[in-house]
């Protein structure tokens, strides 16, 4: 916890224990969790814990760059504390989101950009993963054998 909290004022944050939990929750996890889900694990450890304080730590952390808000769909937004260039991927079917690598990034070139000053980028992909894919298949070979 004392690295988490030497962290938060590194980046001109005070390092209240709502925030050092919500940061190194978000650390930890990758399963991008909104704030209801942070909320929910948070008050095992703090039963005094309530979700406006966990949306004002989210609030700071983004705000200074040690996490990133996740907004693939308009009313749902999600926080990742891995803040490395990368993409997001949301399947349609078990809502979960993942990582997708962005190794080929340097290779992309947007001739309307070429000018601009970038500030932020997201990059998400929308569609059903490999394991609910093969759920259907599944459930699909199921059918026909009946």
């Amino acid at each position: 916890m004392q690295k988490i909290g030497q962290e938060l004022i590194q980046h001109g944050i005070k390092p209240s224990l709502i925030r050092i939990k919500v940061y190194d929750y978000l650390k930890k996890d990758k399963d991008h969790p909104d704030a209801e889900k942070i909320f929910t694990a948070l008050r095992k450890e703090i039963p005094t814990l309530s979700l406006t304080s966990v949306y004002n730590a989210l609030k700071v952390l983004t705000k200074n760059k040690l996490i990133r808000e996740i907004m693939i769909e308009e009313d749902e937004i999600r926080y990742d504390g891995f803040i490395e260039q990368h993409a997001h991927f949301k399947c349609i079917k078990c809502k979960k989101i993942f990582d997708v690598n962005l190794k080929y990034k340097n290779y992309l070139k947007f001739d309307e950009l070429k000018k601009a000053k970038i500030l932020d980028e997201h990059i998400y992909f929308i569609g059903i993963c490999e394991n609910c894919l093969n759920k259907e298949i599944v459930e699909h070979d199921r059918k026909n054998k009946r």
